[in-house]
């Protein structure tokens, strides 16, 4: 939602100045203006050809209840600026979210794809049984891509049937086939998917829950607070996750209903219309929701923090119990099932977080210069930083520098952590606010050298970056960040 709400608000485009390059994006509303119908159809005609566009513009209708159609779709301010003309102006998320709505929008004012179907019924008597069976295929073969030369949506899940399969080949009505095979597979009932992003969004508009400005907040509170992780694409539930949920079906079955959000959000824009007075609408639901929310605090059981913990298969480094994830106020970490003799802790990481970690050693050989006690590496919210190992006597801390110079001002770069509890570690000019310069750690060595971390430009997108002459050192073929080595002075060796 922010990348949009930058494209929404203006960027600079080259000698059109601050240009807003799509319409208002806190909607779900699909009506589209005579004029920009027309602009689409104009640019559909000269760079596809007239067969793409149909006699006259397509109009489409919601069906989701609580649907707000005040503003326009979201679309392109003007489809005349399309994605390639504009790319060089826009980071990598900007250029990838307006190409495509440009799209979308593109796509859905096109012709339709018309495709050849074909089914096959082919008569076959059993070798053994002498039963007669009646096996049937069935394809397709595009003729005409319509729509499909622009933009095709994408699935989460590809079924058996949406997979790709050989076309029929041609065949003679009577004509005898031989049996060259027989591939028996057995299909089973399988349960539902799991939610992603999208078809998250799709149930929540089907039931009239939230709003286009709330989707993303949503879907980030279930994230912050720990109540389901992501697995590729999919919400998996944590334990904690279960447990909140079943305590509040269990202790507020009304109010954890689908409806009643749904019910809610309709008085709610009752009110907001003028149709109904807030005092009786907040009063019916808040006082029976007090008494439940005293009966719940009085009765409920206190559930066993066994119950929030989840298993792993890793152990301790330290007594070899094994450890489990917890959930702390900075987020899920690992423990020590040997608490409270043993006190070992660590953050809850993937393969590839654990690798960007290990890019800076946290062996560090540093006095503290207040107190001469030994530096050591520490946790928090906002990422790793140095500390001094007298605390709390000694608060003595500083940044953690990752052993590289800033491209844009020379400058040391540090670890940085974005906010909230599952922000990922990137790297950032001390100097910030004056340089705002920062690089993401890619989680693979360097192809081309070990004196190399492979790093992606925030801004700019993944691209070669050095902070040396050029004529210094040569260059990766990957995109890197060049590494000083810690122990010797000159590190510009030639390869």
């Amino acid at each position: 939602m922010l990348v949009a709400q930058q494209l929404y608000e203006g960027l600079s485009i080259g000698d059109e100045g601050d240009v807003g390059l799509i319409t208002y994006m806190r909607t779900d509303s699909t009506n589209v203006a005579a004029q920009a119908l027309q602009e689409t159809a104009t640019l559909i005609r000269r760079k596809y050809g007239a067969e793409y566009a149909p006699s006259k513009p397509r109009s489409y209708t919601r069906k989701v209840k609580g649907a707000q159609e005040a503003h326009e779709a979201i679309r392109p301010t003007s489809v005349m600026r399309e994605p390639e003309s504009v790319r060089r102006y826009l980071s990598n998320d900007q250029a990838r979210l307006y190409d495509l709505i440009w799209k979308r929008m593109v796509a859905s004012q096109m012709s339709d794809a018309l495709f050849d179907s074909t089914s096959v019924s082919i008569g076959v008597t059993g070798t053994l049984s002498r039963r007669e069976y009646e096996l049937r295929a069935s394809g397709s073969i595009l003729k005409f891509a319509g729509f499909r030369a622009v933009y095709m949506e994408g699935k989460d899940d590809v079924d058996d049937d949406d997979a790709d399969h050989p076309p029929i080949p041609k065949l003679e009505k009577g004509e005898l086939l031989d049996c060259l095979d027989i591939d028996p597979e057995q299909h089973f009932t399988k349960p539902p998917p799991r939610f992603s992003d999208a078809s998250l969004v799709k149930v929540l508009e089907e039931e009239g829950i939230g709003r286009p400005s709330t989707y993303a907040s949503i879907i980030s509170t279930l994230e912050m607070r720990d109540y389901v992780t992501k697995e590729g694409s999919r919400f998996v539930p944590t334990n904690l996750g279960k447990v909140v949920t079943g305590l509040l079906v269990k202790n507020f079955t009304d109010v954890m209903d689908v409806g009643f959000t749904a019910g809610m959000e309709e008085k709610l824009d009752d009110i907001a219309e003028g149709e109904q007075q807030w005092t009786p609408v907040i009063g019916q639901f808040y006082d029976p929701f007090e008494q439940a929310v005293e009966k719940a605090m009085s009765e409920a059981e206190r559930v066993p923090r066994e119950q929030l913990e989840e298993p792993t298969d890793e152990v301790c480094e330290e007594c070899e119990h094994p450890m489990v994830i917890k959930s702390g106020r900075f987020g899920r970490f690992m423990a020590c099932t040997g608490y409270p003799e043993c006190k070992n802790t660590r953050p809850v990481e993937s393969p590839e977080e654990r690798a960007v970690r290990e890019l800076v050693s946290e062996d560090v050989d540093e006095l503290c210069g207040k107190c001469e006690r030994r530096m050591a590496v520490k946790n928090s919210q906002s990422g790793r930083f140095l500390g001094c190992s007298g605390y709390p006597d000694c608060k003595n801390a500083k940044p953690l520098r990752v052993g590289v110079a800033c491209e844009k001002c020379g400058s040391d770069m540090i670890e940085r952590k974005q906010k909230g509890r599952n922000g990922r570690i990137f790297y950032g000019c001390i100097n910030y606010p004056e340089c705002k310069h920062t690089v993401n750690p890619l989680p693979q060595p360097c192809l081309d050298a070990a004196s190399c971390w492979c790093l992606r430009d925030a801004a700019a997108g993944t691209q070669s970056v050095s902070t040396t002459p050029a004529d210094s050192v040569v260059p990766c073929q990957i995109p890197i960040l060049r590494r000083p080595s810690m122990e010797a002075q000159d590190w510009r060796t030639e390869r």
